[in-house]
């Protein structure tokens, strides 16, 4: 598409709408900007646009007279796509794109583009790691905290894009064709936005939806949704399996992680990375089996697994003090990932839970705590909900705090050395702070004052 001279909406003025701000400029459009929080200060808005980009400015409610003067409009992720707004814009055949259909408009080269409810920010991490051993021009971007848009007008047809790529971002896409795509998982997450279990698989199903029978797209063969999502794929199945062999993927067998697509080949052993539990190894097969499929020499992905650390974030180790050993899991922004982060522990636990309600239910959470969590410290909207839960299904060592700082101090008293604290909230951050991100740094330094 040429952008020149069209005025394009650019909805939200966060990191990835600066980025798209950015990127429309230099690509010749004008940008219309709408800071729809009507309390916004305007000089603050102001301020985060760069300097020489021209624009219109506009907080609060976008008129229909500036409707009609557009010719496309961009969405922020965190922006919904049934807001009145929206669906007015869609009425008036607005064509309506997410940052990462902007940037893959404008970039160039081979992409990559990896979804799932869990795992999505270590695999693609990881695959960028491992592309980076043998290709020259590698960008890691999308959910993981880099702007797509941040980035196109630097990719080159050499270049290769990994995209970590969410619900919220798949919602919006349209001509969007990764050359090798991931659904690692799904689960349960984020029904306060989709509100059934079936939009949201619809939704994460659109990553493969314009590939074709020569790309690959790689599932989970342990996945029950991706099982029965398989068939409505376009694009060729490449299964990744921790639990059973497989004629043609790549799978765990015993400690071995073993590769087939014609000839069968061990990639490593479990001992040869530095990642914990059954989760983190369904995510590094993934990642090979990306790499395998971007024509990546087993030599560079061997080396790239065995050097990679966990990201921050995901079960990552702080510090142990008095003989207790503290994890940062404040990504672990669901159910099903803060399961993953208690079957990661190999000692007795104090897990610290609790944050904002994304309408989860948190029934499996609490079973599998077995003999493992000895105490669960809560905090935040959620906490009268899993304490509920948790004293239905029998477990009471509850301890309730008013913040992070109090939790870590309630935790150290209940642990004893040998143990663990594990902050793995099972919600998202967005009662107490604005970001996971911001959340585990907090904890990280709260830690680290003990």
């Amino acid at each position: 598409m040429d952008f020149t001279g069209k005025r394009v909406l650019v909805v939200g003025t966060g990191v990835s709408g600066i980025a798209a701000i950015r990127l429309l400029a230099a690509k010749g459009a004008k940008p219309v900007v709408l800071e729809g929080n009507e309390k916004a200060d305007r000089e603050q808005v102001v301020s985060r646009i760069p300097e020489g980009i021209g624009y219109d400015l506009i907080i609060g409610n976008l008129p229909e007279e500036v409707m009609d003067t557009l010719d496309l409009a961009v969405l922020s992720p965190g922006v919904p796509t049934d807001l009145p707004f929206v669906i007015k814009l869609q009425d008036k055949k607005i064509p309506v794109w997410g940052e990462i259909e902007l940037a893959y408009a404008c970039g160039s080269g081979r992409l990559v583009a990896i979804t799932g409810t869990n795992g999505k920010t270590t695999t693609t991490a990881l695959t960028g790691a491992i592309l980076r051993e043998y290709y020259d021009s590698v960008f890691v971007v999308g959910n993981i905290g880099l702007p797509y848009t941040e980035y196109a007008l630097e990719m080159k047809d050499s270049s290769v894009t990994v995209a970590e790529v969410s619900s919220f971002q798949l919602e919006t896409i349209h001509t969007f064709q990764p050359e090798v795509s991931a659904i690692l998982n799904i689960t349960p997450d984020h029904l306060n936005r989709h509100h059934t279990m079936e939009c949201y698989i619809d939704t994460k199903a659109r990553i493969a939806e314009n590939q074709t029978k020569a790309q690959i797209c790689v599932l989970n063969y342990v996945d029950e949704h991706l099982q029965k999502l398989a068939a409505k794929i376009p694009a060729d199945i490449f299964w990744f399996s921790s639990k059973r062999p497989l004629e043609r993927g790549i799978w765990l067998d015993g400690e071995d992680i073993i590769y087939k697509d014609g000839e069968e080949i061990k990639i490593c052993t479990i001992h040869d990375m530095q990642l914990l539990g059954v989760h983190n190894y369904e995510n590094v097969m993934a990642a090979v089996a990306i790499a395998m499929h971007m024509g990546v020499p087993v030599e560079c992905i061997r080396k790239a697994v065995a050097e990679f650390k966990a990201v921050e974030h995901r079960i990552e180790f702080v510090r142990e003090v008095g003989g207790v050993k503290y994890y940062n899991d404040s990504k672990g922004t669901n159910p099903d990932a803060a399961i993953k982060a208690v079957e990661a522990m190999v000692t007795p636990t104090v897990v610290i839970g609790g944050g904002y309600d994304k309408q989860s239910s948190y029934e499996e959470w609490i079973a599998s705590f077995g003999d493992k969590v000895k105490c669960l410290v809560l905090l935040g909207a959620t906490a009268d909900k899993i304490e509920e839960t948790a004293r239905k299904a029998g477990f009471t060592n509850i301890v309730r705090v008013g913040s992070l700082k109090e939790a870590v101090e309630a935790s150290a008293v209940q642990a004893q050395s040998g143990d663990a604290v594990l902050l793995s909230p099972a919600c998202a951050s967005w009662d107490m702070f604005p970001s996971y991100e911001v959340r585990g740094e907090k904890f990280k330094e709260i830690v680290n004052s003990l």
